[in-house]
């Protein structure tokens, strides 16, 4: 993907079937590694500031964000109350031994649901966006990878965001498939099918410039690792690095867009939670407005070391399987080129 990579990784025969399997992969990974540790937080959050009834937190696991209704002071949705801990090593020793090493994958399933074919899209976009643009620009081959990388998040992003609407609904209000059908139909009859895609402009705001600024400054890293360590195709640790150090500049310049995504998913959680009306109409800036107003400009940076600690290695762990994934079909294709002509000359 930087300098020479990326473009022969598509036309040496890395199909677009198999870009989805190796960003498969590495989006299960990811939710696997990362999905323990922000249970854990969450545990201890809940234990130095217990969530009221009726009130919302959101829970993310590198890939995903959930949102968790809280009832009677607990939350119906991957969570129970918490034992009393005295930090993160005894949070996990505890939770496995009361409630079983499962619980630490506590909402994975849907995550993978609704992330992985999200991760899919994406990175395979990604690729053949950039691969192409590469061709085209020219001159400009190099900044191929920021446009390429936002056009592939508003892509991902508004497949996925209706799914997004409805696992928010079911979420946060105890409702049968056929209810929440009927919610689905009557939102649409009254405010048309864009209601599907309400929320997307904030998720836009956070994902699309997270998303340039990623691949960007992962590109330039990886070439200016390849060319540190004198080597053409980039290793393993290579990638993890790139990917960690990316994915932290991307999440510290957007976090206030993340703050504001967050309050209003909240917000809409807690409308629905007390069947009132969800119009959040709020727009981004007067939501920003309001935080500083309240909690001064530092408000907009709340949750830093949290996130920063959850997305490095999220996006460590993510990129460097993908590439390696690709890295293991690339070899095997090209090893299926080669074997034939090999037997013919014997």
């Amino acid at each position: 993907m930087s300098g020479q990579s990326s473009t022969p990784g598509v036309s040496n025969g890395i199909t677009p079937l198999q870009q989805m399997v190796a960003s498969c992969s590495g989006a299960i990974l990811t939710s696997l590694f990362v999905t323990p540790l922000d249970v854990v937080k969450i545990r201890l959050q809940a234990q130095k500031s217990p969530f009221p009834k009726g009130k919302c937190f959101v829970y993310c696991n590198g890939l995903m964000d959930h949102l968790c209704v809280c009832e009677n002071g607990n939350s119906k949705a991957w969570y129970k109350a918490p034992g009393h801990f005295s930090g993160t090593l005894d949070a996990f020793v505890k939770i496995v031994r009361r409630e079983g090493i499962k619980a630490l994958w506590s909402g994975l399933p849907p995550t993978l649901v609704m992330a992985v074919p999200a991760t899919v899209i994406y990175f395979t976009c990604y690729d053949q966006l950039c691969a192409a643009l590469r061709v085209r620009v020219g001159t400009w081959a190099e900044e191929a990878p920021l446009l390429a990388g936002a056009i592939a998040r508003v892509g991902s992003a508004t497949v996925i965001s209706p799914l997004e609407l409805i696992r928010t609904k079911l979420q946060s209000q105890k409702q049968s498939y056929r209810e929440l059908t009927d919610c689905i139909r009557s939102a649409v009859e009254t405010e048309g099918w864009l209601s599907l895609w309400r929320g997307l402009g904030p998720t836009l705001l956070r994902d699309v410039p997270f998303s340039a600024m990623y691949w960007y400054n992962y590109e330039k890293g990886k070439s200016l690792l390849c060319e540190h360590y004198k080597t053409r195709e980039p290793t393993f640790t290579i990638t993890f690095i790139s990917g960690a150090a990316s994915g932290s500049i991307a999440s510290i310049v957007t976090l206030p867009f993340d703050v504001v995504k967050t309050r209003r998913q909240v917000e809409l959680g807690e409308l629905q939670a007390k069947n009132l009306s969800c119009q959040v109409s709020s727009s981004t800036f007067s939501v920003m407005s309001r935080i500083v107003a309240q909690y001064g400009f530092g408000g907009l940076f709340a949750g830093f070391l949290p996130r920063l600690i959850k997305v490095a290695p999220a996006c460590a762990i993510m990129i460097s399987t993908y590439e390696f994934g690709k890295a293991f079909f690339r070899k095997h294709n090209q090893e299926s080129i080669l074997r034939p002509l090999q037997t013919s000359n014997t």
